[in-house]
This record gives structure tokens, sequence and C-alpha cells, in this order.
């Protein structure tokens, strides 16, 4: 698998990609590969969530934890589906907060890049899954690699904002520097936990707010149709 990052991440974690663990991912999604998996995201779309943000752009960062497993359905960057494919529930979820928080209508579709595009890191924990098994590729090595980039992110940058939502995301708090960063953590938003404190929890208008505290732009969460 050859690498494909954008540069400035591709510089920055250099030496993570030479680490035994990270070879092993490596070899691993050739084997299953090789023996007729089908392995999702595709390829060319394993690193868009830093394709997508540069490192130089990144303000904030949503952790999710795995890839959809579903035909047609991730495309490297958390939460997100590809247009055409139907919007997962825990999106509708935060579609509906959207419109609670900033009176934005839903667009329509799943698809996020534009968020991404704005220096908005959408990072799964795991960056692949096997077609149909949920968290089968949890146990690889790809933790130790978003952990790095977490920990990278916390001390080579200032005031960025972590959205952590859902009780594995929030436990990579300990990987963030709290007195450089700030952490906004809620519930998840799956149809299983969105109303014990997701919903209600104002995490779009809240991130802007810290972003325009810092002179920073702020991300326009409107998508377009």
């Amino acid at each position: 698998m050859d690498v494909k990052i954008e540069p400035g991440w591709k510089a920055i974690l250099a030496p993570e990609f030479e680490k035994p663990y990270f070879k092993g991912i490596v070899q691993f999604l050739k084997q299953e590969k090789a023996a007729g998996k089908i392995i999702y995201p595709p390829g060319p779309e394993i690193f868009s969530a830093f394709s997508l943000t540069p490192f130089d752009n990144v303000k904030a960062v949503l952790l999710g934890q795995d890839p959809y497993h579903g035909p047609g359905q991730a495309h490297g960057l958390c939460f997100s589906v590809r247009r055409g494919v139907t919007v997962p529930p825990s999106l509708v979820n935060m579609y509906k907060e959207l419109k609670a928080d900033l009176d934005i209508d839903p667009p329509g579709h799943g698809f996020l890049e534009q968020w991404a595009r704005q220096g908005l890191l959408m990072l799964n924990a795991s960056l692949t899954v096997e077609a149909g098994k949920p968290m089968s590729h949890s146990r690889i090595g790809w933790e130790q690699f978003t952990d790095a980039v977490i920990r990278t992110v916390s001390e080579r940058k200032e005031g960025i904002v972590f959205l952590l939502w859902g009780r594995f995301a929030q436990q990579k708090e300990a990987l963030i520097d709290t007195s450089r960063h700030f952490v906004l953590k809620a519930a998840h938003p799956s149809p299983f936990s969105a109303t014990a404190g997701f919903f209600g929890s104002k995490p779009f208008s809240r991130t802007n707010r810290l972003l325009q505290q810092q002179g920073r732009e702020p991300i326009s969460w409107r998508l377009d149709p």
C-alpha cells in the first residue's frame, strides 16, 4: 500500500510509517485483499481525511470509531457517506442537532467533504474495515497510528477544538493537552445515545465561537444540496 497522504502530514508522520506496527498494517491489508476480502474504504480513500484537511489547515478535530462497513458508504471521513447513499442514523441525528443549533436544514445527502475542506479533521480511530464486519480492523494497529495523529496535533498546534462524542472518543482526551486546546464532549449521536446528551449540546455553534474567539475563520456548517 503506497501511503498517499498530503505532504505536510507525510513529513510529520514519517516516523510512524517506518515503525513495525504500521508495516504490519500494510502487510495485513495486502494479505486480506489477496484473500479476496472486501475492504472499506477503497485503497485510494483510506487517507482522505488527511488529503482533504492538510496539517496546516487543521482547526478542529471530529473523532469517529470505525468506517462504515456497507457497500459504497465509507470514503475516508468519519460520519460521512457519498451522495446517493442513505444517510446513516447517527448523521441524521447530527443534522437534527445542526437544525436546532444553527437552524440549518439537512442537505438531502450525507457527504461532509465541505466540512473537511474548511479545517475539520474527520478522523476515524480505525481507517479500514472488512465488509459487513464492524470493528474488524480495530486491533490491527490503526489505533496506535491515529493516537499518534491526535498526539501530534496536540503537541504541534494551538487552540484546536476537539469534538469527542461518546465514551470511546472521550477516552482520547488523555492524548490532548487541554491547557492549549478546547475539548467539547457530548454523547454519541447514535440513536442509542443521542437523547442522553448529544441533542442540545450545540457542538456546531460552540466550535465556531471558540474559533472566532481566537480570530480564526468559523466553519460554515451549511452543506450544498
